[in-house]
């Protein structure tokens, strides 16, 4: 028996894909556990670039049993888009499955979503208002829809129309907006289930049977540790906790079975939307690295803010996750940059500390403290750690010494080939 968890340490966007792509090789099941589509993970096979939203990571290995977890929540719509685009290029998806405890996404939860953040104004959070919160919301309040009951019409029916009858007061008379029609609703989402019905299963009931045979289990997580609603930089987080511990209730494995939790960072930081961002370069530094790392959202497109690795972060997703090893990815792009930074530690208020603050507020005011390196030319023929650059080896070699967890696999480049085991 062998559980693996596939987590980001940073603000997502690390190259979580990637690394899931890899690993699925010697996996038998490959599990998503949480987030929805606002999430993006890319992987590049001989050149061809492959953009998933909901579907797990392991799609491309044919062999194995790819599951949409119960913590995920699912918009059918871009489910089926994302299914059908895969078979146009040649990927079947024969070997997916849907937790039937799954969260479906509504018209009204993105209808909201982008209603709330236009009215926040300045004060947005920067979803992607894909109605992932408000999706969450009605989890939590227990009024949510899940895959299971898009199998039964009249309980569809009945959760859609009472849902409306408090949604569609709230668009119309806090936001001035249209109301939504239930009864189009209740006929497109009964088209969706007919199309989704038979890959709608118990998951969990397959994934303890996977567990008491032995089989492998890669659980990959979405979005990443500074966007988990209880430990990341709140409230400009994601609306799940894509933490390793998400996938205990995301994924309904005991924690008992966890034996490798691997984190993935970027060599550098990056984030989207919103929120503080200690190691922020905004100005030339930061504009090298966009274009040299093409830091662009998956999902979305938007430039990414780009900074310095920040190993006082680092060092906090590796206690909250337990992380057994790290994977860095993007050395190639960072060594491009002919002096390096790295956060080592902040001064708050005129102390120097190494502790992550809960409150936004107190995290936008410290200063980071650096230590600084020579760039590196890195060739993507490098095939081991002994044959990096010597000031490569010594950045790495940091890292690892500031946060206590060695870093195992090492990235080099976009394909699967450009990744250095250690």
């Amino acid at each position: 028996m062998s559980v693996k968890v596939v987590v980001g340490a940073q603000w997502g966007d690390e190259g979580k894909g990637k690394y899931v792509d890899i690993l699925a090789q010697n996996s038998d099941y490959i599990v998503r556990f949480s987030g929805g589509n606002n999430a993006g993970h890319t992987i590049v096979v001989d050149g061809v670039k492959f953009a998933l939203h909901l579907i797990p990571s392991g799609i491309l290995h044919t062999d194995k049993t790819c599951m949409i977890g119960n913590g995920v929540v699912v918009d059918p719509s871009v489910l089926l888009k994302e299914i059908s685009t895969l078979k146009d290029r040649g990927i079947t998806t024969d070997h997916l499955l849907i937790s039937d405890r799954a969260h479906v996404i509504m018209p009204y939860h993105i209808l909201l979503d982008k209603l709330q953040e236009d009215f926040r104004g300045t004060a947005s959070i920067g979803t992607t208002k894909r109605g992932i919160g408000p999706c969450y919301a009605d989890k939590i309040e227990r009024s949510g829809l899940r895959m299971c009951d898009l199998l039964h019409k009249d309980i569809l029916a009945s959760k859609v129309q009472e849902n409306l009858r408090l949604k569609n007061r709230i668009i119309q008379k806090i936001y001035g907006a249209s109301p939504l029609n239930p009864d189009e609703i209740i006929e497109e989402y009964w088209d969706y289930a007919n199309s989704l019905k038979p890959i709608i299963q118990d998951t969990n009931f397959m994934i303890y049977q996977a567990l008491d045979s032995g089989k492998k289990i890669l659980f990959e997580g979405a979005q990443a540790t500074f966007l988990d609603l209880d430990f990341g930089t709140y409230p400009y987080v994601t609306s799940s906790n894509p933490i390793s511990g998400g996938v205990c209730t995301g994924g309904g494995v005991p924690p008992t079975h966890v034996k490798e939790i691997i984190g993935v960072l970027k060599a550098y930081s990056t984030r989207v939307g919103s929120g503080p961002f200690p190691t922020e370069q905004d100005n030339e530094i930061g504009d090298s690295i966009r274009t040299l790392g093409h830091e662009y959202g998956t999902t979305t497109g938007r430039p990414r803010r780009c900074g310095w690795l920040d190993m006082v972060m680092i060092n906090f997703a590796c206690k909250v996750n337990g992380l057994t090893s790290l994977a860095i990815n993007h050395m190639d792009t960072l060594g491009k940059i002919p002096k390096i930074k790295l956060c080592v530690a902040y001064n708050m208020n005129g102390i120097v500390t190494n502790r992550f603050p809960a409150s936004f507020q107190t995290l936008s005011q410290v200063t980071p403290i650096y230590e600084e390196f020579d760039g590196w030319d890195l060739e993507a023929s490098v095939d081991s750690f002994d044959k990096l650059p010597p000031s490569a080896q010594k950045y790495l070699e940091r890292v690892e010494t500031l946060c206590g967890v060695p870093v195992k696999y090492i990235g080099i480049g976009k394909e699967r080939h450009h990744t250095i085991l250690r």
